[in-house]
């Protein structure tokens, strides 16, 4: 919509011992600019065509859209007696969108009773404002009982009309990259999204992003999602992704980055480095791609 496809170009990247077609930028740093544009006021498209929005997100967005959606629709479709109830807590769940949440912790931390809350995140998620993702353990085997969950904001930007632009310094930054991988990947009809995390005595890990096939119930592949540069130059640090990639006989997967691309290989395994606006730039990409063609 901006008119910057000037900075993408068709390239390739090595994943495991295949060359993949991969969309890469002549310069990180100028696609970089343009990602943490896209968390902060992306998603919507007046938004990103005007500079008077972006100067008062709060009014525009959270007037038009937050506010319509929760304070009259959700109420007479469902029948919520305490609108401002639900407005606090969707405004809780945007501040820690990307955090791991419990019904246990939710209720305390919110206020909130938690078979209330239970009724809140799916009228939230009917309602496209949030998604919730499902836990699995180092096998990517579901948990027989659902303790703990992660939800996530459809928009990376609901957050910013919430509160405040980020910066790509601030500490936030982890989480609203994840909230944006994330709402690429939900183009994706009929893909069941987990995330895996596990304890074994005092050994604990997560991969961030886990695609399950729906009919093995077995993983297909595992991303680590950072904002860090840190990982390429020591991947023995990955221990929780080297974990799931041995327990699951993974050869190779993915790990993000602030700019660093390449691959990297541990204890015979094959990292591909991503910056994650590229990563995130090519979900869509090729999400429009199948579209198109079917």
């Amino acid at each position: 919509m901006k008119k910057l496809d000037h900075l993408i170009f068709e390239g390739d990247i090595q994943y495991g011992d295949k060359d993949v077609k991969y969309c890469l930028p002549h310069n990180s740093k100028a696609l970089n600019k343009e990602f943490l544009h896209y968390l902060n006021f992306g998603g919507y498209p007046e938004v990103v065509l005007s500079e008077k929005i972006q100067g008062d997100m709060g009014r525009y967005v959270k007037n038009d859209i937050v506010d319509k959606v929760l304070l009259r629709d959700l109420p007479s479709l469902y029948g919520i007696k305490d609108v401002q109830e639900l407005n606090r807590f969707f405004t809780y769940i945007a501040y820690n969108t990307g955090n791991e949440f419990s019904y246990e912790t939710m209720s305390r931390e919110s206020g909130i009773q938690k078979d209330t809350l239970k009724k809140y995140l799916e009228y939230l998620e009917a309602a496209f404002l949030i998604k919730v993702l499902n836990k699995v353990g180092v096998n990517a085997k579901r948990l027989k009982r659902i303790t703990s969950f992660k939800v996530y904001l459809t928009n990376p930007s609901l957050r910013t009309a919430l509160f405040s632009p980020i910066s790509e310094t601030d500490q936030e930054m982890g989480n609203m990259v994840e909230t944006a991988i994330l709402s690429q990947w939900m183009h994706r009809e009929q893909l069941d999204l987990t995330y895996a995390r596990w304890k074994e005595g005092r050994n604990e890990g997560e991969v961030d992003l886990v695609l399950v096939d729906d009919k093995s119930y077995k993983p297909v592949w595992g991303v680590k999602i950072k904002w860090s540069n840190r990982y390429f130059d020591k991947p023995q640090e990955l221990k929780s992704l080297i974990k799931f990639c041995e327990t699951n006989k993974f050869e190779s997967a993915v790990v993000t980055s602030i700019d660093q691309l390449g691959m990297k290989e541990i204890q015979g395994l094959k990292f591909t480095f991503l910056p994650a606006s590229i990563y995130a730039y090519n979900i869509g990409e090729i999400t429009l791609k199948v579209r198109n063609k079917n």
